[in-house]
């Protein structure tokens, strides 16, 4: 299974929503992510539901994180 192949079956977490920020990140800007934010990514998809939720809601997105987080969400709302 190649890379976007396998993050694309991680952002699959069974809720609408996360489903549709994390797919919707992983089209339009993972691609264009330099390596860190790809790293910061994958270890945003290795986050347990409740705690994605939060990290996604910004009650717990610090420091590099944060700026992912609103990259996230600002790609989503592009969208509606």
């Amino acid at each position: 299974m190649n890379e976007l192949a396998r993050l694309k079956w991680q952002c699959r977490r069974g809720t609408k929503e996360l489903d549709f920020l994390l797919n919707r990140y992983l089209e339009t800007g993972y691609l264009a992510a330099d390596r860190v934010e790809r790293e910061l990514f994958v270890e945003l998809l290795g986050m347990e539901d409740d705690a994605l939720v939060g990290a996604l809601m910004g009650e717990l997105a610090v420091g590099e994180m944060r700026n992912l987080v609103g990259k996230v969400r600002a790609f989503a709302a592009d969208m509606v």
